[in-house]
């Protein structure tokens, strides 16, 4: 059955979502894209995720009472990870409680260790003419104002005529020691950049103001490259059978990217002449498509990137709405399937300065995986397939408006759906909630088969055995009656549905091993899994452990660390350093080949079976 739903308002952003009753607000917050800072994995300890509760606040936590001051909790302040959602709320977000506030940007004075010192940055300059006294040519005379800068051949066919039609001033737009455009009066409070994470399915576009820092507007649309495949493996093999396959795929991500950024300058009321600068962030292929270079070398053993080192393109040169002498930068790429958005991730997570043995874990697609330990880094890529993104399962779905994205089965089934509406289908999360559940309740054996009422252990409520649907030697369990569903039959966790699952979670598991086994670690050595991108916000720790996808550890080392490819583009966007530590930690990571390691196979068949053990009382 579908439960009450409550709406729940995020602001400054505006964000609402509809969740069950007794949602930890937390989750509900991840949900609205909102990652909040848990550095105690959400047992109320920390005080980090202290957020506002507008109206008629709930009575406060234990936790909140002890971690917040009483004049916080009169004012509505209460601890997100403890507090339930019961009723309607709107809830305010202080800055410092988000998880990018850990990564702290501040101005180039400050001493930080990261600031906003873009490399394409603007300087006023003003100029003497030319005299007898001081016949210097342009050039020169220019460059004793800006430093020792190069001009292209194109900007010194007009820098002669700039410098005279406009008295010999103006803003200088630089990008390191390269004069890329000269601009007319003092624009020097104008400039902006673009951070894009190009993901297989989902691409998202941030619009940045390169002087101060700020975010000024976010977009996102789905990748166009879905209709000529779900994976990047089918869109290589769409570009190796057709002449024009790889201009189509490029022309696409184009068109997507000049859809984002206009949509980016509209809400923020500026023009797409004054974006400066493009960061990208995306997996190999998608980003040796955007460039134009082909990833056939991909699709076949050993999978050859066509380069490692961050590539800067003209935006002009492939059709980017942006200034004329805009740069693109697309990230560095370590190895086969491990590319740009790994390395953001890298320098977003700062995996390099822990001290006790970290994984980083990107679910989707294909599941990236970095273990850092001590002064070694690891990366590895396994084909994890679109299994958690809602594809090749029966009634999958996108995480779209109608999609069951939870699952919790007790007596019987309460399920919530996106945008409150009635269900349409399930995205991967209720995939994983579904298989989770069952697997507790005794429907679910560890070979993954959905049992039918005859072979079901003792206990098993009336309400759930009357969800099974047994047809020949398959049976199917619903989620979703045929009345309560959007259309005109029942959704169903279906037997193919539950091996999709095995095959994704054993590709990650197995992929983990392999990680742990070159390090010398045990599962229990990890002092913190990162779990990043936009899959990964939203599965439960407890479900996710139960069926083997995440080490059998303790929740409350398990972290939420949101879009990190996202906040890795950022941060290269907005500071030259970070781009030099970028380039520093694809250096330093070694790459793990998957398919050469002969112990994998063995590894990956192990993996599909769901573990017996259970850490339901570690709590999410």
């Amino acid at each position: 059955m579908q439960g009450h739903e409550i709406k729940v308002t995020f602001q400054p952003t505006g964000r609402s979502v509809f969740v069950l009753p007794e949602t930890v607000l937390l989750e509900a917050a991840g949900r609205a894209g909102i990652i909040l800072q848990t550095p105690c994995g959400g047992r109320g300890s920390c005080g980090k995720c202290r957020v506002r509760l507008v109206d008629a606040p709930p009575d406060p936590s234990p936790a909140s009472i002890g971690t917040l001051t009483p004049e916080q909790v009169a004012q509505g302040y209460r601890l997100a990870c403890c507090t339930a959602v019961t009723t309607p709320l709107v809830v305010e977000i202080p800055a410092e409680s988000t998880f990018e506030s850990t990564q702290q940007i501040l101005t180039a004075d400050s001493g930080a260790d990261v600031e906003v010192a873009p490399l394409v940055h603007k300087k006023r300059f003003t100029l003497p003419p030319p005299s007898s006294e001081d016949p210097r040519a342009d050039l020169p005379r220019l460059q004793a104002a800006l430093g020792d800068i190069s001009v292209s051949p194109t900007l010194m066919r007009v820098m002669s005529g700039f410098l005279r039609d406009n008295d010999w001033q103006g803003t200088a737009v630089l990008s390191n020691h390269h004069l890329v455009a000269l601009e007319p009066g003092d624009t020097t409070a104008d400039g902006y950049g673009v951070a894009v994470d190009l993901g297989s399915t989902t691409v998202v576009g941030k619009l940045f103001d390169l002087v101060s820092g700020r975010e000024c507007a976010v977009a996102s649309q789905i990748n166009p490259q879905v209709t000529f495949g779900d994976d990047v493996i089918s869109r290589i093999m769409h570009l190796r059978e057709h002449d024009d396959g790889l201009a189509e795929l490029q022309a696409a991500t184009v068109a997507c990217l000049n859809a984002i950024v206009s949509e980016l300058v509209a809400k923020a009321d500026v023009r797409s002449d004054e974006v400066y600068e493009i960061v990208l962030a995306g997996n190999s292929t998608m980003q040796q498509i955007f460039c134009g270079y082909d990833p056939s070398a991909l699709g076949e053993v050993p999978f050859v990137q066509a380069f490692e080192e961050a590539q800067i393109l003209s935006a002009a040169s492939l059709g980017l709405k942006a200034n004329v002498a805009a740069e693109v930068y697309v990230f560095p790429q370590i190895g086969s399937f491990v590319g740009g958005d790994t390395v953001a991730g890298i320098v977003a997570a700062r995996l390099d300065q822990w001290d006790e043995p970290v994984l980083f874990v990107d679910i989707g697609t294909n599941g990236e995986i970095v273990l850092a330990n001590g002064d070694q880094l690891l990366a590895t890529s396994t084909a994890a397939g679109p299994a958690f993104e809602g594809a090749r399962i029966r009634q999958g779905m996108r995480a779209a408006t109608g999609a069951i994205e939870k699952v919790i089965i007790r007596d019987d089934v309460a399920i919530n759906v996106i945008g409150d509406a009635p269900p349409a289908g399930l995205c991967g999360t209720a995939l994983i909630d579904a298989a989770a559940e069952l697997l507790r309740a005794g429907i679910i054996d560890e070979t993954g088969r959905i049992l039918p009422v005859d072979e079901l252990p003792a206990g098993v409520a009336p309400a759930l055995q009357a969800r099974l649907v047994t047809e020949g030697h398959e049976t199917r369990f619903m989620l979703a009656s045929e009345a309560e569903a959007a259309g005109d039959e029942a959704i169903y966790l279906w037997q193919k549905d539950v091996r999709e699952l095995q095959l994704a979670t054993g590709a990650v598991r197995a992929g983990v091993q392999i990680m742990l086994r070159r390090a010398g670690l045990e599962a229990d050595a990890i002092h913190r899994v990162l779990l990043a991108g936009a899959f990964g916000n939203f599965i439960r720790r407890s479900n996710a452990r139960r069926i083997g996808l995440l080490p059998q550890i303790s929740g409350d080392r398990i972290r939420f660390i949101g879009n990190a490819a996202s906040l890795g583009a950022k941060l290269v966007l907005l500071s030259d350093r970070e781009r030099d530590y970028a380039a520093r930690l694809q250096t330093q990571t070694e790459h793990i080949d998957l398919s050469l390691d002969p112990e994998f196979q063995m590894e990956f068949g192990m993996a599909m079976i769901f573990p017996s053990a259970d850490f339901d009382a570690c709590e999410d």
